[in-house]
């Protein structure tokens, strides 16, 4: 048996901010946004949690896949940016949906998380462990972002993707996971500081921290690199997949991996100008809106491939 996506949904806060609202505090502009990243808005929360965010594009993948939330027997929240330090946001989401019979835990893996996720469903499916699954990617990163920074805020938005995930005979054929922590300092954000009752001191909380240029290269060099070794792990030729669903971190990336991969822009959708990236929840986003205009077709073979702090990469090859 292999794991298999039988239900998508996904949720973005109302409030939109374009690039144009950002020139209202940054020193910056909409052709300067474009040019550099392909991002043209993005949503961002007043009032939503990501344990809000999570749980709304859950409900909507239940009801995509046409099942109860009590047939749910674990749930997985791929998040840097929850509500609470604990408990998880996944707890949250199985307390709010009623998937009582279901183990809940988060990971953080960053914008690989949702392959992560995937990884682990995949591997309790191949054990007989579980054979109903739900997981989530979310994010309110907006709330962890230097607003005066405009390198690094320019590029973010806050969303939630899910997909509930159930033992089949056809899915996933593969999952490739990897990190680096050696370069744990190119992308960050600083959690309570240490200070206690012998430090004397307050605890404090950072912002996100970026070396743009070093994510950059790495993105560029990783994402075709392991697109290829999960094509020749399996045997499978680019020609037969349909769609290269990548992490939607900014356009020049994807149109680098277009051109080391061979593969057409075509064949690598895009719904960064309108979303931002949103780190965990990017791949379940544009999952939901191809499955939801059609793009997608069930049999359809799709390579999923994700990057970000960690460093953490991940991609995966399936049937949808």
């Amino acid at each position: 048996m292999t794991a298999r996506i039988i239900g998508i949904g996904a949720y973005a806060p109302e409030q939109v901010v374009t690039n144009q609202d950002l020139t209202k505090f940054l020193d910056t502009n909409d052709a300067w946004i474009r040019e550099r990243t392909g991002i043209g808005a993005r949503h961002v929360s007043t009032s939503e949690g990501t344990s809000a965010l999570a749980t709304e594009a859950a409900k909507r993948a239940i009801a995509d896949a046409g099942i109860s939330p009590e047939e749910i027997e674990i749930v997985i929240v791929a998040t840097s940016s929850p509500d609470r330090a604990f408990p998880s946001a996944a707890a949250d989401v199985q307390g709010a949906i009623g998937a009582k019979h279901a183990v809940a835990f988060d990971i953080t893996a960053a914008c690989s998380g949702f392959i992560y996720a995937l990884h682990i469903v995949q591997g309790f499916i191949q054990a007989g462990i579980y054979k109903t699954a739900l997981i989530i990617g979310a994010e309110t990163l907006s709330k962890v972002l230097d607003w005066t920074d405009r390198s690094s805020c320019i590029l973010f938005g806050d969303g939630a993707g899910a997909a509930v995930v159930r033992a089949d005979e056809t899915g996933v054929v593969k999952t490739l996971v990897g990190s680096d922590g050696t370069k744990n300092d190119v992308l960050y954000c600083q959690a309570r500081s240490l200070e206690n009752c012998l430090t004397g001191g307050k605890p404090e909380l950072g912002f996100m921290q970026m070396d743009g240029q070093e994510v950059f290269k790495f993105a560029v060099k990783k994402v075709p690199e392991i697109v290829n070794a999960i094509l020749e792990e399996t045997g499978t030729d680019r020609e037969a997949v349909q769609h290269y669903l990548l992490h939607q971190a900014n356009i020049r990336i994807l149109e680098a991996a277009s051109r080391r991969l061979k593969v057409p822009m075509d064949k690598i959708p895009v719904n960064i100008e309108r979303y931002g990236n949103t780190s965990a929840a990017s791949i379940p986003i544009l999952l939901d809106e191809m499955h939801r205009d059609g793009r997608l077709k069930r049999g359809d073979t799709l390579v999923m491939a994700g990057f970000g702090a960690g460093l953490t990469w991940g991609a995966a090859l399936m049937t949808w």
